[in-house]
């Protein structure tokens, strides 16, 4: 069995759409040794359908239901985790994520965020039809700093750099 350098051997990311979860992570598993799951495919396989897709035919609030049951069924040891964005809302896959390994924040300014979600406009934001995402920001912030054990600036850097920051922090809490 690969063991990661760190104690943990569960690291969960949340943040914004955009903030670089999935990017991210993959780059941290690779340098912990963990496996990587991405809740938002599972949240699709578990669907039949993608976020866009469920979120149009269904509304936000289903994909949230759905996603708090991926969350609460998958296995999460030896992980990183990406979490979709709309994680904050469910207060029991948070407290599952909390007692399985640190929670680290992909904090990203909203202009960022903007502009790297303008890549891929039909990424499936789980908000209200009326909801711009300035809105969605203000309204999660909170939240994420809530939870967070480790807030790391997913802004400036590669995501290579970003990794390798969540990393010393993590090992700095040791």
């Amino acid at each position: 069995m690969i063991t990661s350098p760190l104690s943990q051997d569960t690291i969960s990311l949340i943040g914004m759409p955009g903030a670089g979860k999935s990017t991210i992570g993959v780059l941290l598993a690779k340098l912990t040794g963990l496996r990587f799951t991405d809740t938002d495919l599972d949240i699709q396989v578990q669907a039949g359908a993608t976020l866009q897709q469920i979120l149009e035919r269904e509304g936000h609030l289903h994909l949230r239901e759905i996603e708090e049951q991926v969350l609460l069924q998958i296995p999460l040891q030896q992980s990183v985790i990406s979490t979709g964005g709309s994680v904050v809302y469910s207060a029991p896959a948070m407290a599952r994520l909390q007692s399985a390994g640190p929670i680290v924040y992909l904090e990203a300014d909203l202009e960022t965020l903007k502009r790297r979600i303008a890549i891929a406009p039909s990424r499936g934001i789980a908000c209200g039809a009326g909801d711009s995402l300035a809105d969605v920001y203000r309204e999660r912030t909170p939240l994420y700093r809530q939870y967070a054990d480790i807030t790391v600036d997913a802004t400036d850097g590669t995501a290579d750099q970003v990794a390798a920051s969540i990393l010393d922090q993590l090992a700095g809490q040791e």
